[in-house]
């Protein structure tokens, strides 16, 4: 995907709570990373909560950051979504945003 000049890259940790597993969470956060063109990961975790990673311009990052915290999935119910470890990156770690097992 193009970057647009001067925009530059971030990377963000988030971790979603609430019901958001087995309510198709990760594919729906996939879907809307791929459209947004952000790479990185979603992954269920042990404790009933999603987490990854989301790279790409800061713009884009926020959009999917807004949709974390807001959206989800249609059957999800989010209590609340957290974000940390962001920072500013030269280059994208990832070549694409994966559902990890």
């Amino acid at each position: 995907a193009a970057m647009a000049d001067g925009e530059g890259l971030v990377s963000v940790d988030y971790e979603v709570h609430g019901k958001v597993q087995g309510v198709f969470f990760r594919k729906y956060t996939q879907g809307e990373a791929k459209r947004l063109g952000l790479v990185g990961w979603v992954q269920n975790t042990s404790h009933g909560t999603v987490q990854g990673q989301i790279q790409g311009p800061a713009a884009r990052v926020r959009e999917l950051q807004e949709w974390l915290r807001k959206i989800g999935s249609p059957q999800s119910r989010i209590s609340r979504a957290e974000f940390s470890n962001e920072k500013n990156i030269k280059a994208l770690e990832h070549k694409e945003f994966q559902i990890l097992k």
